[in-house]
């Protein structure tokens, strides 16, 4: 989902750096309102602008993703309705700040299970409409009827191993931009290398995040490391190979010849 958020900010607004991350579980109880929009005249705080609105109104084109929205509180949820209905927020100052260049999202867990319940043939998969259908009454019971009006329910499948081989494969061609545009190199990857991936992403629920974890803290500083000593010692590399053998990374570098 954080995903589909990113993908969006760079294809409507030009960069993933156009993205609005609001943590909803920090917003919890009922007076963290003001966190969002701002303190109201004659509180401490008044005049610094909320989280929310002074984000938008410095990104006013922007990706808004609201995470895990089920575990704000009630009174949390009402104050968009007024951003649904007519693309505006009024914040603690009474300014009106302008939503209607912006596309917000909100993620949530709810309804988790009858999902994977549904989903357990990766081959078999159910229409989207039967998911939505099969998570509502799940969503009733954490959200008023008036938000869950407002807003469209998309839901996602579950990870299999066919999806993570294609965020695998989205992720490590960044990587292979990165080295081709930094050091005219070329990298290439083996499907053993999928196949680790995977394997230390034992908890499906988290598997996106995990391989972002695994790609940028095991295989990027083995590779970048490679490519200083390389420079340090004036070779220039030409090719850098990744494998997997044995529950491990393993790399082969080619030198350019001089």
């Amino acid at each position: 989902k954080t995903e589909t958020a990113l993908a969006l900010a760079e294809q409507m607004y030009g960069s993933e750096q156009n993205i609005v991350t609001i943590n909803m579980s920090e917003f919890q109880e009922s007076h963290t309102v003001s966190t969002l929009k701002g303190a109201p005249p004659g509180y401490v705080g008044y005049g610094e602008g909320g989280v929310l609105t002074e984000a938008v109104r410095r990104k006013p084109y922007s990706v808004v993703l609201l995470d895990e929205v089920e575990k704000a509180h009630p009174d949390v949820h009402e104050i968009f309705f007024q951003v649904f209905d007519k693309g505006q927020m009024e914040d603690g100052a009474g300014r009106l700040v302008n939503f209607r260049n912006t596309i917000i999202l909100l993620t949530t867990n709810v309804g988790d299970d009858a999902i994977c319940d549904l989903c357990e043939d990766e081959d078999n998969l159910p229409d989207m409409a039967v998911l939505e259908k099969a998570v509502r009454p799940a969503m009733m019971k954490v959200f008023p009827a008036a938000l869950l009006g407002r807003i469209s329910i998309v839901p996602y499948y579950p990870l299999g191993k066919k999806a993570l081989y294609k965020i695998i494969d989205l992720k490590l061609a960044k990587v292979q931009k990165r080295v081709k545009d930094n050091y005219k190199a070329e990298l290439i990857y083996t499907d053993a290398v999928r196949d680790e991936i995977i394997r230390r992403c034992n908890n499906v629920a988290s598997g996106a995040r995990l391989i972002d974890a695994i790609v940028n803290n095991d295989l990027l500083p083995e590779i970048s490391a490679e490519f200083l000593r390389n420079t340090m010692e004036g070779h220039v590399l030409k090719k850098a190979t990744i494998g997997a053998k044995d529950e491990k990374f393993v790399y082969s570098f080619e030198n350019k010849e001089e």
